[in-house]
């Protein structure tokens, strides 16, 4: 029956792949297929064959930090396998097609062999992931096959506990066991576990002084000394095990820690093939559930696609009378779900309280406020590059229901500005809560402008809406103008060629979005530079900004026009046939 299963896997991959290289015929796939492969080259395979061994690339670590490393992607495991047990509440499910249910379910086939059958196909995805991360890896020294072998032990061993901790989350069903309890449970245990580690190394390690928090190495002794010693050690010891294959700095090392992870591995493979659990009828039911998505998602019914039907509560209530792109907006805000709830918001406004709290504390520790400031920095850059990629609620989201917005007796524009308010909305107020903690980080810094920081703070909150605005034109237009070549929803093609095409179109937007900041750049330094001279650095920045944003506002006025004629102009029998 192995043998059946390993045929019935080798010909479906066979199929996929014959079918991704006849879709290269259609020029947007094979010229997406090109770029996708000189970039995998020249990032992968080309640093591979021509960077010689010892060249720079090799990042020399030391005995002590290579032990730290190993602690922390032992952490990063252990994170992983608490996600698995208190995440999740569904019991266990393998998931199938609507073929594989087909034809196997009325099969004369174990329980047991329908598990093989899952594992052999997760190990096709795992070797793929292990051959991508190894490459990657690669570019900072090490030998390849050893990162290799050790990527594919760690995601096999994470495979299979995610697996086996569904089976016994279903066991501890039938016996009665709540999945709230069972979260209770868990959670005091890793809060016990978590506790006597930081009480230890709280009474066992000095922290750093506020002059030594600067310095990088202090900082990596203080974690060595805290995850390789105490209960930390002893917590971490059976995930290190998973790891240090992967750390090992040549053959010999590696065959002397490789048995201990092989014997996890079996450890949890007989786990998972011992649990004696009923998931037919579970894995029936969500085998059901993936095929109505996916036939939602191809039909362009979003709203049937959700995994969460439910009625959900609006943002605001709507007036019988007013703008059309007041109703666009309340109707997307509801579209954002329980992940951007206003709940959230104020989760996200505590958290932010206390963690200014505790990096101002004990007279404002310098080199952890800085710290701090540094990374809400960093997380505020990041809300500009990625924050409109993720927050897809205008027409990236909308477009296969074109036909019914056209049918709207409203302007194009009115549709596409409240198409595009609520991202705006969301990314604005995001932003907003991370610079008002880092403005006050920053304003406590000794040696610091106060002043210039509070100036730049107000002034940004004023840019950024502006700068989202822009950010969130750009591929919305050149969703309208190219329908066919941007994937729209979650079933649209993947694959190098699918890389290829959001590259081109990434570099496009770069392009663009340069251009389109050119003369608001231009302005602010015609205000900035000969104030500055006469008036000192704060103030300009007063005049500066506002002008920058006024020239910004002109071009996100203008954009939405022309997004509204792109809309009235676009073809619905053209993204149809995309």
């Amino acid at each position: 029956m192995i043998a059946a299963l390993i045929y019935l896997q080798y010909h479906s991959t066979r199929n996929r792949l014959v079918t991704r290289f006849q879709r290269l015929k259609q020029p947007k796939y094979a010229i997406g297929a090109v770029v996708g492969g000189l970039y995998f080259y020249f990032y992968f395979v080309r640093q591979f064959m021509m960077a010689p061994r010892g060249s720079a690339l090799n990042l020399s670590i030391s005995p002590e930090h290579l032990l730290l490393l190993q602690s922390l992607a032992a952490l990063a495991v252990l994170i992983a396998v608490l996600l698995a047990w208190l995440i999740p509440h569904e019991r266990a499910a393998l998931t199938f097609t609507e073929a594989e249910v087909a034809f196997l379910f009325p099969a004369p086939v174990s329980r047991r062999t329908l598990v093989h059958f899952k594992l052999l196909r997760s190990q096709l995805r795992i070797l793929l992931g292990a051959f991508v991360f190894s490459l990657f890896f690669h570019r900072f020294g090490g030998t390849l096959w050893i990162h290799a072998v050790g990527w594919w032990l760690v995601l096999s061993i994470l495979d299979l506990h995610m697996l086996g901790a569904s089976f016994a989350r279903t066991l501890l069903l039938d016996h009665g066991i709540t999945n709230g309890f069972r979260l209770l449970l868990v959670a005091l245990l890793a809060g016990l576990a978590v506790g006597g580690a930081g009480f230890w190394a709280y009474n066992a390690q000095p922290v750093p002084a506020p002059v030594k928090a600067m310095d990088f190495n202090a900082l990596l002794d203080y974690l060595q000394g805290i995850l390789n010693a105490g209960p930390a050690y002893y917590l971490l010891a059976p995930f290190r095990l998973a790891v240090r294959p992967f750390f090992a700095p040549d053959a010999a090392a590696f065959l002397a820690v490789l048995a201990p992870a092989l014997l996890l591995l079996l450890l949890h493979y007989f786990w998972v093939i011992c649990s004696d659990v009923k998931f037919e009828e579970a894995s029936l039911a969500a085998s059901q559930r993936v095929a109505v998505r996916v036939a939602a998602l191809r039909s362009g019914n979003w709203a049937a696609a959700a995994k969460n039907q439910r009625a959900r509560r609006a943002w605001f209530t709507l007036s019988p009378a007013g703008p059309a792109c007041t109703a666009m907006l309340w109707k997307n805000l509801i579209g954002v779900g329980r992940i951007f709830s206003p709940r959230l918001w104020v989760l996200l406004v505590v958290v932010l309280v206390v963690f200014v709290a505790i990096a101002t504390g004990n007279g404002g520790g310098h080199g952890l406020g800085l710290m701090a400031a540094l990374l809400l920095g960093i997380v505020l850059a990041y809300s500009l590059l990625l924050g409109p990629q993720i927050l897809r609620l205008d027409f990236r989201h909308d477009l296969p229901q074109a036909d019914i917005l056209k049918t709207f007796p409203v302007p194009g524009w009115q549709i596409a500005l409240g198409e595009i308010l609520a991202p705006v909305l969301l990314l604005a107020g995001f932003q907003w809560l991370l610079l008002a903690p880092l403005t006050t980080l920053l304003f406590y810094l000794p040696g610091r402008n106060q002043m210039l920081f509070l100036a730049l703070a107000l002034c940004a909150a004023l840019l950024l809406p502006v700068l989202d605005f822009i950010l969130l034109l750009i591929p919305n237009a050149a969703l309208l103008l190219f329908p066919s070549w941007i994937a729209t929803g979650k079933d649209s093609p993947r694959g190098i060629e699918a890389t290829g095409q959001r590259m081109i179109f990434a570099v496009g937007q770069l392009l663009i979005l340069s251009l389109t900041l050119l003369p608001a750049a231009l302005v602010f330094c015609l205000v900035y530079i000969p104030l500055k001279l006469v008036a000192g650095p704060v103030l300009p920045v007063f005049l500066a900004v506002p002008a920058a944003t006024v020239i910004l506002a002109a071009e996100a006025a203008a954009g939405i026009r022309l997004l509204g004629k792109l809309f009235e102009r676009f073809d619905v029998a053209e993204e149809k046939t995309a």
